[in-house]
């Protein structure tokens, strides 16, 4: 690869011809229409906090070093961001009026300045490397520069290696802050949708975790039906506990089972509203598995008073008549039929049991040996 350094642009230079996109939140061009300054391998603008933008108009206004700023020439007087986006973005945006600093304590727009200021701005040159080589090269050494300042995201570095038609799609559709799928997504997915990682979630699920197989497979599509379709929630009624589940794995294990919305939503809104469910992230597994699998809700137990009640009076009936005090002994034939079990012995249990509406209440408790306690199960 070779590198050129370059000396002679200055802030108005890259300025002139600056677009920034409000919604998608990217600088897009600067140098008269000459530099593309988020390709699309390049992550999402994320200075603009009120800190990092405003840290870059200061440095300029205290002649603090910029840092090095690489170009990739594509062509003859064309070139591309290959480091310095958030950096050339954040003057951009500065001098077209999109946020204030505070000069001398007060907040300033970049056309309220002193002229002398404007001036002290526009004229900072910037310290550039212009760099040319193919594109393995490119895509090699910006991932060698990244890894200082704030660190490209795994998924951050898989759109610049497998950059093309697939991942500019993809972006624009799980990337774009303003999306109003966003929103809905949240139910499912905690993350930044600047950071990549609604993306990377999308990803995860249609590629069963094999993300940079599938995006070099698809590296080169048109379309993202595929990715786009599987990550179309199907579930309504998500709470925010619901964040972070496997809702890939979820897919593919159940996506072949036949089953009804409203009935689903109906359980769904039932066991939320239970207090007697401990684990609340796994009542839509629970539900598309049979409901059968309690140990997945974590099924609050009955509490210590309730077990010594119930075992002391099983007890007193059961020495009454000669039999054991766990029932399903005492109707047995083994030599167990007229144990009396201690209280460490034996399990609490649901009478009726909690999957088919049984409460956990003194009166729907009985206390049985461990044996066969946990031979019942969920009968």
């Amino acid at each position: 690869m070779i590198t050129t350094l370059r000396t002679d642009i200055t802030v108005k230079d890259i300025c002139d011809g600056f677009v920034y996109n409000q919604l998608e939140g990217k600088g897009l061009f600067g140098l008269s229409g000459k530099l593309t300054i988020q390709p699309e391998y390049q992550r999402n603008y994320i200075y603009a906090d009120g800190k990092r933008d405003v840290a870059v108009i200061d440095s300029m206004l205290k002649d603090y070093p910029l840092g090095l700023i690489y170009f990739v020439k594509i062509a003859a007087d064309k070139f591309e961001v290959l480091d310095g986006q958030q950096r050339i973005t954040s003057f951009g945006r500065f001098v077209t009026n999109k946020f204030a600093v505070k000069v001398d304590g007060m907040e300033q727009y970049f056309e309220s300045l002193a002229p002398e200021l404007q001036a002290k701005i526009l004229n900072t040159r910037l310290t550039i490397y212009e760099c040319e080589g193919e594109e393995p090269e490119i895509k090699s050494w910006f991932k060698t520069i990244n890894i200082a300042g704030v660190p490209l995201t795994n998924q951050e570095l898989n759109n610049a290696i497998y950059s093309g038609p697939f991942v500019t799609l993809a972006k624009e559709e799980f990337s774009n802050s303003q999306n109003a799928n966003i929103q809905k997504w949240s139910a499912y997915v905690s993350g930044s949708a600047n950071r990549q990682e609604f993306l990377e979630c999308a990803l995860d699920w249609v590629s069963k975790g094999k993300i940079e197989d599938y995006m070099a497979l698809h590296r080169k599509d048109t379309n993202i039906n595929e990715l786009r379709t599987y990550f179309t929630p199907v579930f309504t009624d998500v709470e925010s506990e619901m964040r972070g589940l496997e809702w890939g794995r979820l897919y593919e294990t159940y996506k072949n089972q036949p089953y009804s919305p409203q009935v689903v939503s109906d359980q769904i809104k039932n066991l939320y509203a239970d207090p007697y469910v401990k684990n609340r992230k796994g009542i839509f597994e629970y539900i598309l598995g049979g409901s059968t699998d309690t140990k997945l809700l974590e099924v609050r137990v009955f509490d210590e008073a309730t077990k010594k009640s119930v075992y002391a009076k099983q007890k007193a009936e059961a020495e009454k008549k000669g039999i054991s005090n766990c029932p399903l002994c005492a109707i047995g034939n083994n030599t167990n039929k007229n144990k009396i079990w201690t209280l460490a012995e034996m399990d609490a249990d649901h009478v009726s049991a909690w999957s088919k509406g049984g409460a956990t209440a003194i009166e729907n408790c009985e206390m049985l040996c461990k044996t066969h306690n946990r031979a019942k199960g969920n009968k």
